[in-house]
């Protein structure tokens, strides 16, 4: 007898969060790549959990594993990115990298 599984809640979203926090934790200063980083890993583990309680029920325990790969992954790189800026900004090195991109923004113009 075939039987239909269900789709694992909060897998997919947990997926999505994982991707969305590496590719914000490089282009947004690291602090939103944090979040996305941190929601998706409680999304990847609210499914892991469901999925333990009823294996037999749902389906996609691949997204949510993925899922808190990618959020793992997007923590560390956001983490490592905001103590950059922090150590940019207490060192004042992150004045002169803001004058300089100006400066090459008034060349280009």
């Amino acid at each position: 007898m075939i039987m239909n599984n269900e789709k694992l809640p909060h897998s997919q979203s947990a997926l999505i969060f994982g991707i969305f926090s590496i590719v914000t934790a490089c282009c947004c200063w690291g602090i939103v790549g944090l979040i996305f980083g941190l929601i998706g890993l409680s999304n990847a583990n609210k499914a892991i959990a469901l999925h333990n309680e009823n294996p037999d029920i749902y389906s996609g325990i691949n997204n949510a594993n993925t899922g808190r790969i990618t959020s793992i992954i997007g923590i560390v790189v956001g983490l490592l990115y905001l103590i950059w800026l922090i150590y940019l900004i207490s060192t004042g090195e992150f004045n002169v990298m803001i004058e300089q991109y100006q400066q090459i923004f008034d060349d280009e113009m």
